[in-house]
């Protein structure tokens, strides 16, 4: 991919609004802790998801995407990879544009299936934290 389809692809992300975490986790000094609370603190709509947890902060989390509330546009992995490439086949049968593979998340064959799924995303760019404090429309405080 090139690097400009990968900036066009992580700015049309940033512009969406619900996002859904794979692997958010309770646990403060995970990744899937960390990457739930940025997106919530830049604005976005962010549904943590877990099968091992109930609890975020006080927010509901859902132990399946198929169990949010409302359909996130955005799937962050914060998971092994293995698990990924569940997320990413779930995401394509609720025809969810967008997969955002978290550094240490991403696995060939998720990348495959993203592929086949018409699923865009990142696979092996930016971690999403560094990216949402980046974007213009954030930095401008546009929500």
């Amino acid at each position: 991919m090139k690097s400009d389809d990968l900036q066009d692809i992580i700015s049309n992300i940033l512009n969406c609004r619900r996002f859904a975490v794979a692997g958010a986790s309770r646990d403060t000094s995970k990744y899937g802790y960390l990457v739930y609370k940025t997106l919530k603190a830049a604005g976005y709509e962010v549904y943590p998801v877990n099968p091992n947890t109930d609890y975020v902060d006080g927010d509901r989390v859902y132990p399946e995407l198929a169990d949010c509330p409302e359909r996130p546009e955005v799937v962050v992995t914060v998971v092994q990879p293995e698990i990924t490439l569940e997320i990413v086949r779930n995401a394509g049968h609720l025809h969810i544009p967008y997969v955002w593979m978290q550094p240490g998340s991403e696995s060939a064959k998720a990348v495959e299936e993203m592929d086949a799924l018409g699923i865009q995303g990142v696979h092996s760019g930016p971690c999403i934290m560094v990216a949402v404090h980046t974007h213009p429309q954030r930095q401008r405080g546009i929500s």
